[in-house]
């Protein structure tokens, strides 16, 4: 996969902890999320400055937004390739390796199309372990 290419944007202590706190969670939260958890630390904090600074992060490469068909965005600092488990009962979003390579599947995109593939997206839904003991 092609790199994307990384830009620099002056400092902010809040872009800085609003990034350090995504890269400390797994649970991919949404714009709100993050809100609530830094408003008691910077007082002054909107929630339209959370998405100003997401959308920076996600310009400068650092932050990836995760579109699957919910009300909300979900965020995640893992900007690595790799796949998502997306519970269909609660909504939680698990991050998922598999054997077949990322960079492999584009390359068989490319070879079956006269696309020059850049990068896929490739999500699986279902039940998560919690939601499936219930039933």
């Amino acid at each position: 996969m092609a790199k994307q290419e990384q830009k620099t944007f002056r400092q902010s202590k809040q872009r800085n902890r609003l990034l350090e706190l995504l890269r400390s969670t797994s649970t991919h939260p949404t714009a709100d999320w993050l809100y609530r958890q830094l408003k008691n630390e910077f007082p002054n904090l909107s929630l339209g400055t959370v998405y100003r600074n997401l959308a920076t992060l996600i310009e400068g490469g650092q932050v990836k937004k995760i579109h699957f068909g919910s009300t909300f965005d979900r965020f995640e600092a893992k900007t690595q390739p790799h796949y998502h488990l997306i519970c269909e009962s609660c909504g939680k979003i698990f991050d998922f390796e598999m054997p077949a390579t990322y960079d492999n599947l584009n390359e068989q995109a490319k070879q079956l199309t006269a696309f020059t593939i850049r990068h896929h997206k490739l999500e699986f839904f279902g039940l998560c372990r919690q939601c499936n003991a219930k039933k």
